[in-house]
């Protein structure tokens, strides 16, 4: 028999049991829009992390006191007191990869406005802060290097600071507000970022000279951050070895002893946080290819039962010349055409559950070509796989024992 022939019978036995072969294509269908969806998902999350990232500033580099605390039995940064003005003035003046650096200082507290206050951390920096950061000014000034020596008391307030110390919308630069019982003058007003991956506002902070920050709140004289922004991102990784090697020669670190501080890049928080959604989108495609796996099954189990009913059809072709590989392909070809028709319904499924995920649940997707087409390719060799033995059985059968099935 020609292969289209084939095509054509087996067609014909699908279309007899409608209902039949659409509830075996259903763990197919459902597998195969599981996948998309999940693997969507989890592109969507992985583009989405490493954009906010690098809205923080994609060049960044931050330096922290304290060992690195990812690893076992390590501090944290929050206990210790190793960054002091010094190493600072050093990574300014020593590494070359980096193109702008700042001391950082931060605490809590309340702003004041009249009868209006909010909750919110100072950010203590000097004027660079602004171009590490990758964020821009919507009115006003930033400080100058004179107001940093001076530690005048002058700052910048976010979005969300703004629109609750001054709820009727005024302009508030060039106004007087207290941050607990400092007061300060408003010289600027920083342009709205939103919400992070992480679900942290942006935009509610105060940023203010680290000097005034040092001095007048929290009554310190080392540093709780130093950040800075290397030459290019593909410099990045350099610039925390340069740094990392002057401060171990700063704080005279034995080659045994480990380092007092934590220097990390952006790109390499971006490959953390991707490396964990990568596992979470490998766990959740490993369920949904469960679909598949029933899906196949039941495409074998359906193919059983049409071996079964069309004994009889089977042993007369046979009888009148039919060879044992064109029954093989017969029955080969119809589970295949089962299995890619559940496939192409699938992808129809997933790209619409995509949609529906990202239009009505808000959450970051992006669709992989790949995702499309190992899906399909998965249908193609589940057909086979699983239509092989029902097929070969069918064509193994003697012609006479066949016909006289009952």
């Amino acid at each position: 028999m020609r292969v289209l022939n084939l095509i054509k019978i087996a067609y014909k036995a699908i279309v007899l049991n409608k209902v039949r072969t659409l509830l075996t294509m259903l763990g197919i269908i459902i597998g195969v829009a599981s996948v998309i969806a999940m693997l969507a998902i989890g592109e969507g999350s992985k583009a989405s992390i490493r954009e906010t990232i690098s809205s923080m500033g994609s060049n960044m580099v931050t330096i922290q006191p304290g060992a690195d605390d990812r690893g076992p039995a390590r501090g944290s940064g929050g206990d210790v007191q190793t960054l002091i003005y010094k190493d600072y003035e050093k990574i300014k003046e020593q590494v070359s990869l980096l193109s702008h650096v700042t001391p950082v200082v931060n605490g809590s507290g309340q702003v004041i406005n009249g009868s209006n206050n909010w909750p919110s951390t100072i950010f203590g920096v000097n004027p660079e802060y602004l171009q590490i950061k990758a964020v821009g000014l919507q009115s006003g000034s930033m400080f100058t290097d004179n107001e940093v020596k001076s530690a005048a008391k002058v700052v910048l307030l976010g979005q969300t600071v703004v629109e609750n110390i001054f709820p009727d919308g005024q302009d508030p630069v060039g106004k007087m507000i207290r941050f607990n019982n400092i007061p300060f003058k408003v010289i600027g007003v920083l342009e709205e970022k939103g919400e992070n991956t992480f679900g942290q506002d942006q935009d509610d902070v105060v940023v203010a000279p680290y000097t005034t920050v040092q001095k007048r709140i929290l009554a310190i004289d080392y540093l709780n951050q130093i950040m800075a922004s290397a030459v290019s991102e593909d410099d990045a990784s350099e610039a925390v070895d340069q740094v990392t090697e002057l401060l171990r020669s700063q704080h005279k670190l034995m080659d045994n002893e480990e380092d007092d501080f934590t220097v990390r890049s952006m790109e390499e928080l971006i490959s953390t946080f991707s490396s964990t959604s990568e596992m979470l989108t490998v766990l959740l495609v490993a369920v949904a290819g469960i679909s598949l796996l029933i899906g196949g099954i039941g495409i074998m189990n359906i193919m059983y039962v049409s071996v079964k009913e069309r004994t009889k059809e089977i042993g007369l072709r046979m009888a009148v010349g039919g060879k044992g590989s064109d029954i093989l392909m017969q029955f080969l070809i119809e589970a295949i055409l089962i299995s890619i028709t559940g496939g192409l319904l699938g992808v129809v499924l997933g790209l619409s559950a995509t949609v529906f995920i990202e239009k009505f649940l808000h959450w970051p997707t992006s669709v992989a070509l790949y995702s499309i087409v190992i899906s399909f390719a998965v249908c193609a060799i589940t057909g086979i796989f699983f239509g092989w033995y029902p097929a070969r059985k069918a064509s193994a059968l003697d012609p006479i024992t066949a016909l006289r099935y009952e």
